[in-house]
């Protein structure tokens, strides 16, 4: 059992585990912004380049996230074998080669390629890894650390898209994909290389080993936890909230653009983006003193509202309001699953569990961007596309308020 010494005071700013804070941080703002909030703009820039079908490019998108979801069940894996700096570093060599082929892509396999290398720095980038690395280091202040490190999930949408599209207004999308490339690179490479480590053995919250053959974290496996209906109380409504919120993402822009112009729609995004980094920090002030099983389903019911009142209005500042208020718990629909499984289930279980649900729900919401591309071309409009996610809201928050036994494994 870990005990409590100085060099581990989770409180004090010296903490090496607030650098790690940072760095996650700026993971999350490149990550998410290439890697996610990205895809929006990657998909009118694509459509207005090549003239290719909605369906198509948002194929690519879904097999995006079914590659990255395999490869997040075995991060941990992968921060073990290679520790976590190389691991790290990889994952951002496969993202800048990623964004800079992708302006060249002159064919729809080249799209998928390109798409699937960047899948494989999404994933060593992103949520599994910075969940992983921060369970590394805290214990009693981890749902803290989580939150405020993917507010750089937030900020990558409220920096990155707006930033992206104005530069390809301006230079095009070659040259704006190498500016922002350059930019991740000059920012992470320093931090990862001064802060990322293994913690000593110590002062590992997570990354202790189990003491013997009764611990939980022994006990715990992938398989068992795919059998267990406590499990799926968290991963499966998230997996489906997640699958209408990437979808809706990925193609905000191209169902707001007709609506507000370019301009308008890259403000939708921006408003949304920053909706996010304020709930998250909201929320993440008071988030350990709330029940947050119910608070989960408030946030699916508040995105359901959001879609249906964007299938009934064309008023910009209606759309502009309803993109708030479905932004306000964007950021904190990827927090949750985390935060729930630290609440409910075993700590010593906490990296496996939280890779797992990770890797289920980008499993599950890979299928969004695909499914809404296909609705929007077979019915011609986004109607039916966001009336789905309305649906898939609402049994996510049925769901996600069953609370089943707590599994013994």
């Amino acid at each position: 059992m870990l005990q409590a010494s100085p060099a581990r005071d989770e409180t004090s700013p010296r903490y090496h585990g607030w650098r790690v804070v940072v760095v996650c941080f700026l993971l999350a703002l490149f990550c998410w912004g290439f890697g996610f909030y990205g895809h929006a703009v990657y998909l009118a820039e694509l459509q207005r380049l090549h003239g290719w079908p909605t369906g198509l490019i948002s194929g690519a998108t879904t097999a995006y996230y079914l590659l990255s979801a395999m490869i997040a069940a075995f991060v941990s894996d992968g921060l073990a074998r290679f520790g976590p700096k190389r691991f790290v570093l990889g994952g951002i060599g496969c993202m800048t080669v990623a964004a800079l082929l992708l302006p060249e892509v002159r064919a729809p396999w080249q799209l998928y390629a390109v798409y699937l290398l960047m899948a494989c720095g999404w994933a060593a980038m992103g949520l599994a890894c910075i969940t992983s690395l921060l369970g590394f280091w805290f214990r009693e202040r981890r749902g803290m650390a989580i939150s405020l490190a993917l507010n750089g999930a937030s900020c990558g949408g409220v920096v990155f898209a707006p930033l992206l599209v104005l530069l390809i207004d301006r230079i095009g999308f070659a040259p704006a994909m190498w500016i922002a490339t350059a930019a991740m690179l000059v920012v992470l490479l320093p931090a990862v290389l001064a802060w990322v480590d293994r913690p000593p053995q110590d002062l590992g919250a997570g990354a202790a080993r189990p003491a013997g053959p009764q611990s939980v974290a022994a006990r715990w496996t992938k398989a068992r936890a795919l059998r267990s209906p406590q499990f799926w109380s968290v991963a499966g409504p998230f997996a489906l909230a997640l699958a209408a919120q990437v979808g809706f993402i990925v193609h905000q822009i191209a169902f707001l653009e007709p609506l507000l112009g370019r301009a308008g729609a890259g403000a939708a995004v921006a408003v949304t983006t920053t909706m996010a980094v304020v709930g998250r920090v909201g929320l993440g002030a008071v988030i350990d003193r709330l029940d947050q099983r119910i608070t989960s389903a408030l946030s699916f019911a508040s995105q359901a509202a959001a879609f249906l009142v964007m299938t009934q209005s064309e008023s910009a500042p209606v759309l502009l309001a309803a993109c708030a208020v479905f932004g306000f718990s964007v950021g904190n629909l990827i927090t949750f699953p985390s935060l729930i499984i630290q609440r409910e289930f075993d700590p010593a279980a906490f990296g496996l569990l939280a890779g797992l649900a990770v890797a289920v729900c980008q499993f599950a919401f890979a299928f969004g961007p695909g499914a809404l591309g296909v609705l929007r071309d077979a019915t011609g409009s986004y109607t039916v596309p966001l009336l789905v996610c309305v649906g898939l809201d609402l049994v996510a928050t049925i769901i996600v308020l069953i609370r089943p036994k707590a599994a013994t494994p």
